[in-house]
């Protein structure tokens, strides 16, 4: 039996308990538990001003967010997506009637290729759906100039991509819209939680609308909407991470830094795609283990287990090979070699602000062959 202290793939970073007591008895005081309360509000505001957008909606989780922002646009018919990420990207498409089309990814960013979304196009398309896939931001200058091509809407999965930017600023302020998660994996949390980045005030008022039955006062219902309103609990604590954003943000940089040295030189060992001078945030750690390493990905995912290391094969299976996506034309690995290839491949090591230098070593010295 190995008696290491387990090491999980992330963990939550979590501020000082006693920095979040005022906030819950604010809410006390006032008796105000949701319905866009004054955190709630505030919440709004400071994301606006720290993730550089100009309208936000808040969201009780993310996949309410995806959801929602397909009934926002009014979405239906075909939408072109990748089949490498969380089951909740191609999920909230189902849950709208709408068909998925799989298209293929890029083998240097995982991201959708660009070209193979253009091969996807049929009458019947309405919309494009790509992945910011760890945080890394897609081709998003390739991707409008289809959309404006075709007469699509984009919108962005963008539940990695907190404070992401890109070549011209926040990564979010690209396509139609762009949604965000708050979960307690990701890099920003409120425990549960998400977030529509809005274009501008009229579709920020229809989402409103949307995420709360529909209403627009206490007799008018204007379309049937959803309950995925944001808890003032979620809201203070997120008003609370942001006070600790940047410094968690730094220890991230610090441990994917560290990796990339260590790992540099492990033959068959390939770290995904760095960053570089955009923005990133470092939120997950994803490599790649090639034919020339001594094990496949399945027997260092166990050799990793061994040694009480939970890393995360992120993302495999595939989207596209669950079952209610199976029948799909656009499914098959024949449709998405490049995918079918990373998913056999990749393993997310563990990364988050807590992860002490020993950890980490004890994790690169499995990798090397040095455990």
């Amino acid at each position: 039996m190995n008696n290491d202290k387990p090491i999980y793939v992330t963990q939550p970073y979590l501020p000082p308990l006693e920095e979040l007591i005022p906030y819950f008895e604010k809410i006390w005081d006032n008796k105000i538990l949701t319905n866009g309360g004054p955190f709630h509000q505030q919440l709004e505001k400071a994301l606006c001003e720290y993730l550089g957008v100009e309208h936000i909606a808040l969201f009780a989780n993310g996949t309410l967010a995806l959801v929602t922002a397909l009934q926002a646009l009014r979405i239906t018919g075909e939408v072109i997506t990748t089949p490498y990420s969380f089951v909740a990207t191609a999920h909230s498409l189902l849950w709208n009637g709408i068909k998925p089309v799989f298209a293929d990814i890029d083998p240097n960013t995982l991201n959708l290729d660009p070209s193979k979304i253009e091969a996807a196009i049929t009458p019947q398309t309405t919309a494009i759906m790509p992945v910011h896939v760890y945080g890394h931001p897609c081709d998003v200058d390739a991707i409008q100039k289809i959309a404006d091509n075709y007469n699509l809407r984009v919108i962005y999965d963008a539940a990695h991509a907190f404070g992401v930017k890109c070549h011209c600023g926040s990564v979010l302020n690209h396509g139609d819209l762009s949604v965000l998660s708050f979960h307690a994996t990701k890099v920003f949390n409120t425990f549960e939680g998400g977030a529509i980045i809005c274009p501008d005030a009229k579709t920020k008022q229809r989402i409103d609308h949307l995420k709360n039955f529909g209403f627009v006062d206490e007799v008018t219902v204007v379309a049937p909407g959803i309950n995925g309103k944001m808890s003032e609990l979620n809201a203070a604590i997120g008003l609370l991470q942001l006070q600790h954003i940047d410094e968690a943000l730094k220890h991230r940089q610090e441990i994917d830094a560290h990796y990339r040295e260590a790992l540099a030189n492990v033959k068959g060992i390939r770290c995904v795609n760095d960053a570089g001078e955009q923005a990133a945030n470092y939120a997950y750690f994803p490599i790649m283990v090639e034919d020339t390493y001594p094990l496949n990905r399945d027997e260092l995912y166990l050799k990793l287990r061994e040694h009480n290391i939970f890393a995360r094969r992120y993302f495999y299976p595939l989207i596209s090979e669950f079952p209610m996506y199976r029948g799909l034309r656009s499914a098959t690995s024949d449709n998405l070699p490049i995918a079918s290839k990373a998913a056999q491949q990749v393993i997310c090591l563990p990364i988050y602000p807590n992860l002490s230098h020993h950890e980490q070593q004890r994790i690169i010295n499995v990798i090397a062959g040095e455990k």
